[in-house]
């Protein structure tokens, strides 16, 4: 795809193509309905050119008892709590369907708005499902991603390709989905944010978002896209082990396809590193619009270096003006070891922030002062940091190294209490879904016990080939992506209707 920013919402099909799109909506549906029943539909994966259809089936009436829901970004909400809204009863829970086999691998969470379901895949290749059946609406490929070996300097642990990794994010008031996606031409890699129109899959924005000076082959793309203020917020940090030079990035771009704006991390001459990752979380977004972030380590690693903003959590402005910050005393130390705050942090509703990291330590933080270097109201012993966490009241639930553990985090005076842990494995980032506590760890999705931590439910899925797999729920089915597909479950109230027309756009 081209290098310039592209920025075009494409106008009504022809005749024919809506006859087309028809026979192709009739056939996804009919291959779902093999999905839903154990067999997959399409084996080989799917490639299509995207078309808007002229009609889709009109949706029946949803049963009163099953509530609609969407999941347009990571973990929910801006604010990343990671809760189901609608109600829905997963009590017991029951396998649904498996979508078709997908053409790369999967690193992200399922998003679901208005009966359908997305994911993006390592292909560089973007699915929409049916959330009834998990049949193939379209399927748009945005670009040829990073191959090892035709990418010069490229390293790491993801393969056979690189292409999109993290969680996409919707914007309903646009229709469109937003994507970032290594890409490589002849002569050239670098990451493509990519725009999607939601009904078709059609291209609407093509925009590079590496910054000038950068080597996209050494910069990860691993944090899920966040939006703010008209902007899509991208955190990029560097490969499995640190290899090659990189920073941390936050690149805010606006939707429009205006030119971007860009912090970096551990930016200090003879500085590098600082990755914005946080176990595949995304940047949080408060309820004024600033965005909070963690770091990890860097290459300043003796007390005598001046802090630059490595290992610690970070508050910004839409236009990345830093705002605040904090990080341990003992910061340049956690360098030293990579034990840097990998969790993205989490906003309690009384104005406490809980910060978690690979040093097995929990901060709690005064949300109006974080404090700079060593301001923090607390620090605990916890589990390993593994991943990002949902938030219920006072209670966080941790994606951990062996699992997911569970803290109640109070003020006046600050206190943490640890409540339980689990051993599912795996420290997937965890999700709240009809009162249950949902990760995948172990090659299963897990429920347990909000309360006590005990196993209610499991269901086996396979092997994930994401460090932090995360499920998500909406439209009353908790989704679990695998290493290719995608498995929906449902709760007593049934499937959800048949995907129908988008809602308008804008007034």
């Amino acid at each position: 795809m081209g290098g310039g920013p592209v920025r075009l919402r494409p106008g009504r099909p022809t005749v024919a193509l809506v006859v087309l799109a028809t026979l192709v909506v009739l056939v996804a549906v009919a291959g779902g309905l093999s999905a839903a029943s154990g067999r997959s539909a399409n084996g080989d994966g799917v490639r299509t050119t995207p078309v808007r259809p002229g009609s889709l089936p009109v949706a029946p009436t949803r049963p009163p008892t099953l509530a609609a829901s969407d999941w347009t970004t990571y973990d929910q909400n801006g604010e990343r709590t990671g809760v189901d809204p609608s109600g829905a009863s997963f009590s017991p829970a029951t396998p649904a369907w498996t979508s078709p086999t997908l053409d790369g691998r999967l690193y992200g969470q399922p998003l679901v708005y208005a009966g359908r379901v997305f994911v993006a895949t390592e292909d560089d290749t973007v699915y929409a499902l049916a959330a009834r059946t998990g049949a193939v609406l379209w399927a748009t490929q945005v670009g040829d991603p990073f191959h090892p070996g035709s990418v010069r300097g490229l390293c790491g642990n993801i393969g056979p390709t690189v292409g999109i990794t993290s969680t996409p994010v919707i914007d309903p008031a646009r229709d469109e989905l937003f994507v970032v996606a290594a890409e490589q031409v002849p002569g050239n890699a670098s990451h493509h944010l990519v725009g999607l129109d939601l009904a078709s899959g059609a291209v609407l924005l093509d925009e590079v978002v590496d910054p000038p000076g950068t080597d996209p082959a050494y910069q990860l793309q691993r944090a899920s896209l966040a939006l703010a203020d008209g902007r899509v917020i991208v955190g990029f940090g560097g490969n499995a082990g640190d290899c090659g030079p990189y920073h941390g990035l936050v690149v805010s771009a606006p939707e429009d396809g205006a030119p971007p704006s860009t912090f970096v991390v551990a930016d200090r001459p003879g500085d590098r590193q600082g990755a914005v990752w946080m176990g595949g979380g995304a940047p949080v977004v408060d309820a004024s619009g600033d965005l909070w972030v963690s770091t990890g380590n860097s290459a300043f690693t003796t007390p005598g270096k001046p802090y630059d903003q490595s290992d610690g959590v970070l508050e910004l402005s839409p236009t990345l003006k830093l705002l605040q910050e904090f990080a341990p005393s003992d910061w340049y130390a956690d360098n030293r070891s990579d034990l840097d705050l990998s969790t993205p942090p989490v906003l309690l509703a009384d104005g406490l922030v809980f910060a978690l990291g690979k040093s097995s330590t929990a901060y709690v933080l005064d949300r109006a002062s974080l404090g700079g270097v060593g301001g923090e109201l607390l620090a605990r012993p916890a589990c390993f940091g593994h991943g990002a966490a949902a938030h219920v009241g006072d209670t966080v639930y941790t994606g951990c190294g062996d699992g997911v553990s569970a803290y109640r985090v109070t003020g006046d005076p600050p206190a943490l209490t640890a409540l339980w842990s689990t051993s599912t494995g795996g420290g997937g980032t965890p999700i709240v879904a009809g009162g249950g506590v949902w990760s995948i760890g172990g090659g299963s999705l897990n429920e347990v016990d909000p309360a006590t931590g005990a196993t209610e439910q499991r269901f086996p899925l396979g092997s994930s080939p994401s460090s932090f797999p995360s499920p998500s729920a909406g439209d009353g089915l908790v989704l679990a992506p695998t290493t290719d597909s995608v498995k929906a479950f449902e709760g007593p109230a049934g499937l959800p209707p048949a995907p129908g027309p988008l809602p308008p756009v804008g007034p």
